[in-house]
């Protein structure tokens, strides 16, 4: 099983590119318990919320990796709870961090906010580009800090899917999916 992670700022295309990996490669695709949240809720969201949302996403991490797809594709994980808790709340539950560390990912596409536009979907909270640039830096740093695997995706709509593509094409190898 490969597990790839698609990360990075809120209006940069983890979701569009989430699908259009699934539709292309298949396997199986986990998006982002955090939307489910706040729809469910119909809330503001608060600090206490974190545990709650990083144990969801887990969950539904968890039942895809028992399902043992050749392709597990994650619209986020724990690094973007870990970095909108401190974004938002200026702190988050250190289990976190340690749970999100001992799990293996092959594979995480960072992706830019640069060259893309902000759309307002009702949820998201970062309209300027310094926002998402300074999100963007810290989830870099991160996967830096922790000798993560990470692929920059950068570039327009098309330059991006065809990055991530060819990523996913060699993350497979010549087996596919």
């Amino acid at each position: 099983m490969k597990v790839l992670v698609l990360t990075g700022p809120e209006s940069s295309g983890k979701s569009w590119l989430s699908n259009e990996i699934h539709a292309n490669f298949g396997g199986i695709l986990v998006g982002e318990y955090v939307r489910h949240f706040i729809e469910r809720e119909a809330r503001e969201t608060c600090y206490g919320d974190i545990t709650p949302i990083a144990d969801g996403q887990l969950t539904w991490e968890d039942e895809a990796r028992a399902k043992q797809p050749s392709l597990l594709i994650l619209d986020t994980h724990l690094l973007s709870n870990i970095l909108w808790s401190r974004t938002l709340f200026g702190a988050c539950p250190a289990w976190i961090e340690q749970a999100l560390l001992t799990r293996h990912y092959d594979l995480h596409l960072l992706l830019s906010p640069e060259t893309v536009a902000w759309h307002d979907d009702g949820q998201r909270c970062q309209p300027l580009l310094a926002e998402r640039q300074a999100f963007f830096q810290a989830s870099r740093e991160w996967l830096e800090q922790h000798h993560q695997p990470c692929l920059v995706v950068e570039g327009d709509w098309q330059q991006r899917k065809d990055t991530v593509f060819n990523a996913v094409r060699r993350l497979l190898g010549p087996e596919g999916v």
